[in-house]
């Protein structure tokens, strides 16, 4: 239900733009999240977006470097990437919630219910 794609092997200070399509789901209703994920470490936040795009939220270390955004008439989120870094290596998994309570919803991974199959990002120096 939801599919990412957009990932690569760029070198440092690259860009790269994710999309993750969704089917299946009441888009529109859903708020949505971007994590990331490295072995032996647990799946981080990167962004988050609500349903409308009212409220954009993102992970300290993104530093303004990335830009989420969505088009809900295209049931589609994406992930604009700029000046990647080594430390962008990893697999990104977006997400989907309808659960918007609280001030660190958007944050925690166990609070959504759908995730695509992730798309490997490799930042090569």
């Amino acid at each position: 239900q939801l599919f990412e794609t957009g990932g690569g092997l760029v070198q440092v200070g690259d860009s790269l733009r994710l999309s993750c399509a969704v089917s299946g789901l009441t888009f529109e209703g859903y708020a949505m999240g971007w994590f990331r994920q490295t072995p032996g470490k647990e799946r981080e936040v990167v962004a988050a977006i609500t349903r409308r795009s009212y409220d954009i939220y993102y992970a300290d270390f993104v530093k303004g470097r990335f830009t989420i955004s969505r088009d809900n008439a295209k049931y589609m989120v994406y992930l604009q990437m700029n000046s990647l870094e080594p430390e962008d290596t990893a697999v990104y998994f977006c997400a989907a919630t309808l659960k918007v309570v609280g001030n660190d919803w958007w944050s925690q991974a166990a609070n959504y219910n759908y995730w695509g199959q992730g798309t490997q990002v490799t930042v090569s120096s």
